[in-house]
């Protein structure tokens, strides 16, 4: 077991095993994609899309379609995969969708992730790599770790649950719906935040070669926004992704029980009719 991290030196070490599959999961389409132009050797590459929801609902796909989606990339059973994100709250948000389809005790996330790997001058390559695939069994599903607009609704003005916001703060005082490296601002009717959120840009979790933070930092992080032990925790943002990176930190990297995505997040939020918004 490598366990949910990996660092680009852990992974430098290992490219050569055979039970290592690299994927590079990437926002971007392939058209877009810097993988394209360069990536760590081996690695194949997979719009998150693709991989992580259901091909046609707003919905993720059940543990036998993502075990057919893993076995096409050539996971199998003994595989360790890493995942590569581009960026990195990519790879936490297929990590974290992987733990609900039944797939984490295989997977871990590369510290930092496409970025770090390149800006640390490690070994990349354009050769794509021949892809044999394989077979890997569905995994139990536990969806726990996720929770509706509903439940966040209700759980508003219980002082025992904390909400989330790992937004960037334009987003989050309403300035805009998207962050700013969106080439468009869009992505809900109204702006704001849900109320009584507590605002936690990511990058307030991440160092500055885009690494995460050593726990005690983290936690401090936490602890600034009034985090308090004991508190069920909900994270959440405009898509689910950095909403999931804050999930990884507090419940993989601390050990925090009790913690849910809204997967949601804003984009649902924002354009429900009737649902209260805060600025």
């Amino acid at each position: 077991m490598i366990g949910p991290l990996i660092s680009p030196e852990s992974l430098l070490a290992r490219l050569d095993d055979p039970e290592i599959v690299v994927l590079e999961v990437s926002f971007y389409e392939p058209e877009k994609a810097a993988y394209f132009t360069g990536h760590i050797p081996g690695a194949r590459y997979v719009h998150w899309k693709d991989l992580l929801w259901h091909e046609l609902n707003r919905e993720f796909p059940t543990s036998e379609v993502m075990a057919e989606r893993l076995g096409s990339l050539g996971v199998g059973e003994d595989t360790m995969l890493v995942l590569v994100g581009d960026p990195v709250q990519f790879a936490t948000y297929a990590y974290w969708v992987l733990a609900m389809t039944g797939f984490e005790a295989q997977s871990t996330v590369l510290d930092g992730g496409r970025v770090t790997w390149a800006n640390h001058g490690k070994s990349m390559t354009t050769d794509l790599p021949v892809v044999e695939p394989r077979s890997v069994a569905p995994g139990p599903v536990d969806a726990s770790c996720r929770i509706g607009r509903d439940d966040v609704l209700a759980g508003l003005n219980n002082p025992s649950l904390v909400l989330i916001d790992l937004r960037s703060g334009e987003e989050y005082s309403g300035e805009r719906v998207a962050p700013l490296s969106a080439p468009f601002d869009h992505g809900a009717e109204r702006r704001g935040h849900i109320p009584g959120a507590r605002n936690l840009p990511i990058e307030r979790l991440l160092k500055d070669d885009g690494t995460f933070k050593a726990p005690d930092d983290l936690w401090a992080e936490f602890a600034a926004i009034g985090m308090a032990n004991g508190q069920e925790v909900v994270t959440s943002c405009r898509l689910g992704h950095r909403a999931s990176l804050g999930w990884f930190v507090l419940t993989r990297l601390l050990g925090r029980d009790h913690v849910r995505v809204y997967d949601g997040s804003w984009t649902e939020w924002g354009s429900i009719v009737g649902f209260p918004v805060e600025r």
